[in-house]
């Protein structure tokens, strides 16, 4: 690149001490002229991870990694080369190389030091006379004036020009604090006052902690709640995250990115031990805050409040970044209680409940599986099961890489098979259609009324998953709609182990499952004692004994389908597993009680 009179790129990396660079992410031990430690790009136990100071380089004899203190730098730190070359100005004093041309001009003199007196100002009148009714509603809030100072938290009081007069008479000028945003100078020609008045203020940083704008939250009455710097030399809403220098360090520790929705979520998710946390500035997350999240976590997990407006932002950050992802980049959702949000939760249930609700979150695929298959309900006709699948494609199209948009398609189509009834070879019951008036005025169906027997005693006394997980996993029910309700239990297991009955209730209802619950509930409770007491090891060998049936029907199922397919592999190793599961049928004295018949294997 070009550069200015200032050090060249090559005089720059030749003053570049490798080893004490290095030595700040790695604990490093001197073997004769080279350095040894633990690789801090993969898992290992035994050091094979080597700096060559002499020589400049670093590599990894474990995992291959290779390359500069430049290189070094951008991959611990996941930084582009510019601002890894700042970085490392930074770390060791170095005068960094500069270009002689830029496509926008460097900031004018004074900016950033506008910036640091008014965040100054605004937190000395904060904890002054004029700062009284916004400690009160931080103190509403549970905020304290610690928490205050360790984010730097203002005033800005009502009047029209008092951050105007105290600037001014620190000598800076009019002009340097409209271009930095503090003024705001009338189209008509008239004097210049503040842009913040009567709010609270939040310093806003870039990534490298220098102060570039604020965030005003109103105190009073205001048409606009929360007011942003405008555009200036310095700030651009679209390409910085809130708390992003406190929290880059701690992200790339957790190896995760918290993404909250405003500022006081952000600091309540900091306050509950949760450092890694940041927020985009009031908009929708843009395609640059992405790039920024990823380079601190390969799946930044969006954690959004749990209202209709919460949701929405995170459906609309879904749809922005499927086009963006690629192999090992994606996001997360954490998907909080109605009505709550990190805040709300934070002072409600104490850090252990944010952690918890933050603690499961749901991966891409399946935030947008779950919005799509609860807005299509009901799927009672082909026309509706087949408009599901056409929008679940364009959303799986929507990915721009192609092996990713393959595991989209791939991962749609295996939700929604599993959905749609199914008919056997010589099997003309089909499934009945869901509508509860058709349903009473029919004989019960055999399918639905055996697998029923599965899924009951789990509705009525979830701590039974404790013995029965796995198993529970390995089945797939034939009756579709119960193949679905079988998933969400685990589902809601996986987020919440150990949930108890209304839990689980609480949760099925959230997705769509309670009337099939109920349905479920309403055949009467099904024993589970066998001559023993109920629960524990006992309830967890009759579950068993009941499964067999239904995990035997599932082989069938499976060794149809790849006889129809041609797929000799694929029926030899169902055939295996039916033949496992005829040795233990054969192995009991009595009837399961399923209602299932036991049938022959299919033949070819």
């Amino acid at each position: 690149m070009a550069l200015d009179t200032g050090p060249s790129l090559e005089d720059f990396k030749a003053r570049l001490p490798l080893a004490d660079i290095v030595g700040r992410y790695v604990r490093l031990v001197r073997r004769g002229r080279e350095f040894v430690g633990l690789c801090p790009f993969h898992k290992e136990k035994s050091p094979s991870f080597n700096v060559v100071e002499e020589k400049g380089f670093y590599h990894c004899f474990g995992c291959g990694a290779h390359g500069t203190a430049i290189d070094f730098v951008m991959a611990a730190e996941r930084l582009e080369f510019p601002e890894a070359i700042e970085r490392l100005a930074e770390l060791t004093g170095l005068e960094a190389p500069r270009r002689r041309s830029s496509p926008t001009p460097p900031p004018a003199p004074g900016l950033h030091e506008a910036n640091e007196a008014a965040a100054a100002w605004f937190a000395a009148t904060l904890a002054g006379e004029g700062g009284r009714e916004a400690r009160a509603y931080l103190g509403s809030r549970g905020l304290d004036a610690e928490t205050a100072r360790r984010f730097g938290l203002g005033c800005a009081p009502a009047g029209r020009t008092a951050l105007k007069a105290a600037l001014l008479a620190r000598g800076f000028s009019e002009q340097i604090l409209v271009e930095v945003g503090l003024l705001v100078r009338p189209e008509d020609g008239g004097d210049s006052f503040d842009r913040f008045r009567h709010r609270l203020m939040f310093p806003i940083h870039d990534a490298r902690g220098r102060i570039v704008g604020f965030g005003g939250r109103a105190l009073g009455d205001a048409r606009a709640k929360y007011l942003n710097s405008p555009e200036t030399p310095l700030f651009h809403k679209g390409r910085l995250l809130y708390n992003l220098a406190q929290a880059a360090r701690p992200a790339r520790e957790a190896g995760n990115l918290l993404v909250a929705e405003g500022y006081m979520d952000v600091i309540a998710l900091v306050r509950s031990g949760l450092a890694h946390a940041v927020a985009p500035l009031g908009t929708a997350i843009t395609e640059e805050q992405f790039e920024i999240l990823w380079r601190l976590a390969d799946e930044p997990v969006l954690c959004l409040d749990g209202d209709a407006a919460g949701l929405r932002a995170a459906h609309r950050a879904a749809e922005r970044a499927l086009p963006l992802l690629r192999a090992g980049r994606s996001l997360r959702f954490a998907l909080l209680p109605p009505g709550e949000d990190p805040d709300s939760l934070m002072r409600g249930g104490g850090a252990a409940a944010l952690a918890e609700a933050v603690g499961r979150p749901l991966p891409l695929v399946e935030f947008l599986w779950r919005r799509e298959y609860a807005q299509a309900q009901p799927l009672d006709t082909p026309e509706r099961r087949a408009a599901l699948q056409g929008r679940l494609r364009e959303l799986a199209m929507q990915v721009a890489d192609r092996e990713v948009r393959g595991h989209y398609l791939a991962a749609f189509r295996e939700r929604t098979v599993a959905l749609w009834p199914r008919r056997e070879k010589g099997d003309r019951r089909g499934t009945p259609p869901p509508m509860a008036g058709v349903l009473a005025a029919r004989p019960p169906d055999p399918v639905f009324t055996a697998e029923r027997r599965l899924l009951e005693p789990l509705l009525r006394e979830p701590a039974l998953l404790h013995e029965i997980e796995e198993d529970l996993a390995a089945i797939e029910c034939r009756e579709p709609r119960l193949e679905k309700l079988r998933q969400e239990i685990l589902a809601a297991w996986s987020e919440q182990p150990g949930l108890d009955a209304r839990g689980l209730h609480d949760h099925l209802s959230r997705y769509g499952f309670a009337e099939l619950a109920e349905r479920v509930l309403a055949g009467g409770p099904v024993a589970l004692d066998d001559g023993n007491e109920q629960g524990g090891a006992a309830a967890h060998d009759v579950w068993r004994r009941m499964a067999v049936p239904v995990l035997r029907r599932s082989a069938q199922r499976r060794e149809l389908e790849a006889l129809a397919a041609g797929d000799g592999q694929g029926r030899d190793r169902v055939g295996a597993t039916l033949g496992g599961l005829d040795r233990l049928l054969n192995a009991r004295d009595e009837d399961t009680g399923m209602g299932l018949p036991h049938t022959g294997r299919a033949t070819g």
